[in-house]
């Protein structure tokens, strides 16, 4: 009787040209899912930083008890942060704003005795944006935080590509929300 010749053991040439024609076709269906979640992360991480410039802006006129001005400057494409000037800080503010009153005539706000003050301000940041985050200013192009927090109130809508995000700034307690629209 004769002896069978041995086989060596591996994948034969066919085994190995379907394995790596499924492997391809598996790159090629992932990749662009790959793609399209990392422009949502990057749009989320702009958002992000936009949302964190205005908090840390709030946190430092409550800590520095100085108001901050932070502006969009669309045609730079760039967020600046200043200091105004507090001469007597918000108790000078309120005396001119004066009491609360009832009748019907409008009295100037905090906010807006701010926004009068001569704008000698000191310039402490300017944080440029990125080139794919489109900003526009829904309720004007800055908002001012003053010592107790509060704020002239902001509204933003932010796009990058086709995801869009609002960013809001509450005029009483000066709270900073980011929401996708």
């Amino acid at each position: 009787m004769g002896r069978r010749p041995e086989i060596a053991p591996g994948f034969t040439l066919l085994e190995l040209i379907v394995t790596l024609a499924v492997l391809a076709l598996a790159v090629a269906v992932v990749t662009p899912a790959i793609g399209r979640g990392t422009d949502g992360l990057r749009a989320r991480a702009e958002v992000a930083g936009f949302a964190a410039t205005l908090r840390h802006a709030r946190e430092q006129a409550i800590t520095t008890q100085r108001p901050y001005r932070v502006v969009v400057d669309n045609d730079g494409h760039r967020l600046t942060t200043a200091t105004l000037p507090s001469p007597g800080g918000l108790s000078t503010l309120r005396s001119a704003v004066g009491p609360p009153s009832r009748v019907s005539s409008p009295t100037p706000t905090i906010s807006s005795r701010l926004a009068e003050a001569p704008q000698q301000a000191e310039v402490n940041e300017t944080r440029p944006l990125s080139s794919r985050l489109v900003v526009e200013p829904l309720q004007g192009s800055e908002v001012i935080f003053d010592i107790r927090g509060g704020a002239s109130g902001g509204d933003f809508r932010l796009t990058s590509g086709n995801i869009v995000y609002r960013v809001t700034v509450d005029r009483l307690s000066g709270r900073v929300r980011s929401v996708r629209e």
